[in-house]
């Protein structure tokens, strides 16, 4: 597996360092969204507002097909606009994307650089899998993203994170337009953890180092290990029947506040213990709408510093 992901960071160094060649290119501010279903998206189409039901002709996305670890097919996708229907349900088989009925934060987070950014060209990848860890003794069927998990087949959520990232960036022109696009790694964004709140308290309890590990790595992926982090703070519907969604969500909230106070280059949005909910486990349209604002907000922050 290290192996694998070597050889992916020398392809992808590459890539990179094709950037400095002269002739015309255009540059687009690149951006990560990863993590498990409130990353991936609740959101109801129809319950968006106006500015935010059609296509985006300035922000393009690159979204992965989620999927469980072992299947090939994990992480295919093609560069689209951004427009509603990149949440859950969401497939694709790299020739053409099936948009679903409902949108994650993506929407607000693409409209909010667009004006944060003006001028700028925006461009998103998106990899997120509904109830996935960051532990492997938490995948059960829906995933893990420890790097070294054998899974099924030896295919883990992490390598479908590769090939979406390899996928997205073997594009050399992302918008069509006949000039070359230069993909500037401007920030992750990562809303995660109530996977591994749930099953016991020595897995929620190993959180901060497992977080640590995999933000260490993604920022390898991206050649830049000062890139910016935003954490999306889990927080409990309290819609269970014993008034508790996540059992040990007090830990994993503890890690993730850790993480940002350790690494100077992290940021925690905490708005979403604010937000109503569509069912116990994921937040409501106009959540989805807030949260994507916050995490731009937030990346936006860094980035001036």
């Amino acid at each position: 597996m290290r192996q694998k992901f070597l050889l992916f960071c020398a392809l992808l160094l590459v890539f990179l360092s094709g950037i400095s060649q002269n002739k015309e290119k255009e540059t687009f501010r690149l951006f990560f969204l990863g993590g498990q279903s409130n990353m991936e998206g609740h959101g109801l189409n129809t319950e968006l507002p106006d500015s935010l039901s059609g296509t985006n002709e300035s922000v393009w996305i690159f979204h992965g097909f989620p999927i469980g670890d072992g299947n090939q097919k994990g992480g295919l996708g093609k560069w689209d606009n951004l427009k509603p229907g990149n949440g859950a349900g969401f497939t694709s088989g790299a020739v053409s994307n099936k948009l679903s009925h409902k949108f994650g934060p993506e929407l607000s987070f693409g409209k909010k650089l667009e004006q944060l950014y003006p001028g700028e060209k925006i461009a998103i990848i998106k990899y997120a899998r509904g109830g996935s860890s960051i532990d492997s003794l938490a995948a059960r069927e829906y995933g893990s993203w420890e790097i070294d998990y054998r899974g099924i087949n030896g295919i883990n959520q992490f390598d479908h994170f590769l090939t979406t990232v390899r996928g997205a960036l073997s594009t050399k022109d992302i918008d069509g337009n006949g000039i070359e696009d230069v993909l500037v790694p401007s920030g992750i964004i990562w809303m995660q953890g109530e996977s591994d709140a749930t099953i016991t308290k020595d897995i929620a309890s190993r959180y901060y180092s497992n977080l640590k590990r995999l933000m260490e790595l993604i920022r390898a992926v991206f050649h830049d290990d000062n890139l910016g982090v935003v954490i999306g703070k889990i927080s409990d519907s309290g819609m269970d029947n014993n008034g508790k969604t996540w059992r040990f969500a007090e830990l994993v909230q503890y890690a993730q506040e850790e993480y940002v106070r350790n690494d100077k280059n992290a940021a925690i949005v905490r708005d979403t213990e604010n937000y109503d909910y569509s069912d116990p486990w994921h937040y409501d349209s106009e959540g989805y709408i807030d949260l994507g604002k916050k995490f731009a907000e937030a990346v936006y922050q860094m980035n001036k510093k």
